[in-house]
């Protein structure tokens, strides 16, 4: 037998060795890999982050609040991981008016504290990314706005996050809550822009924007805010998805609602469906 037969079956081995080794890795590793790389992505292309001052209040505010807060409810600073990705995820998302740093410090401090007030059962109901953003959002509509197009429309940075994030989603076990997502969008955004008269593609187009990457990949998909069960996890990816296309179908029509609505739709979604989908996850798995 050839060393050219042998080759596909090692180069398998291989790829399959390193996947395995892969699934022992904290998924907070993984998730914290990819958000780095979104940072830096961000950064060195569009130079995104408007202020390395904005990082170090963030991702500062995060690890301290993160750091007292763990230290006084349980007696030990825990890993500090998931305030690393808020930290970053903020300083991506958070864009206010005028080039105010608050809102970075702010939404640090509110995001981790939702994590340990904002709780059912020893269990944070709210991603604390979403809350923080979703809070800052509705308070201060004039001062605060959220990342929109700032990626530009470049095709190899979309694939190299995409491909890193599709393939760390299947890893930690939430690409089926993603590609639920993604398809849902997809469909019901179709949909409304047919019952509008709106293009298809103008309507579908977000879903591969920044704002959209780290919705899906780090908000929708937050393994300690998600539901039990593969099933249900598709069933709520699908409610956001529709919550998300009816609060775009009322700001289309007019309705009065807060800002916030219009400017981050999909957060608004998650904020509303995803908390009381936890809520009643566990109380189903408390009275079993």
């Amino acid at each position: 037998m050839s060393d050219a037969t042998l080759a596909p079956g090692a180069e398998r081995n291989v790829l399959e060795r390193a996947w395995q080794r892969a699934s022992k890795v904290d998924p907070r590793y993984l998730i914290a890999f990819l958000i780095t790389l979104v940072l830096v992505a961000a950064q060195l292309r569009y130079h995104m982050v408007g202020g390395y001052d904005r990082l170090v209040l963030a991702l500062g505010a995060c690890v301290a609040t993160e750091a007292l807060l763990s230290w006084f409810d349980r007696g030990k600073v825990v890993n500090l991981l998931s305030a690393y990705i808020s930290g970053i995820s903020l300083t991506l998302l958070v864009k206010p008016q005028g080039g105010a740093l608050w809102p970075f410090a702010l939404g640090g401090f509110i995001a981790i504290s939702s994590k340990y007030v904002l709780r059912y059962r020893d269990n944070h109901l709210w991603n604390p990314t979403n809350f923080a953003v979703t809070a800052l959002l509705l308070a201060a509509p004039d001062h605060v706005s959220v990342l929109s197009h700032q990626f530009g429309n470049d095709v190899a940075t979309n694939v190299v996050i995409w491909a890193f994030g599709l393939v760390i989603a299947a890893r930690v076990g939430v690409l089926h809550i993603t590609l639920t997502y993604v398809a849902s969008f997809l469909l019901l955004n179709s949909v409304r822009a047919a019952v509008l008269g709106q293009p298809v593609m103008a309507e579908i187009a977000p879903i591969t924007g920044p704002m959209y990457q780290l919705f899906i990949f780090f908000m929708i998909t937050d393994p300690r805010t998600v539901v039990r069960g593969r099933r249900r996890q598709i069933v709520v990816a699908v409610l956001i998805a529709l919550m998300e296309t009816l609060i775009r179908f009322g700001s289309d029509k007019g309705w009065p609602l807060p800002t916030a609505f219009s400017a981050a739709p999909a957060f608004l979604a998650l904020a509303l469906v995803g908390p009381v989908a936890k809520w009643l996850d566990l109380r189903r798995l408390a009275y079993k």
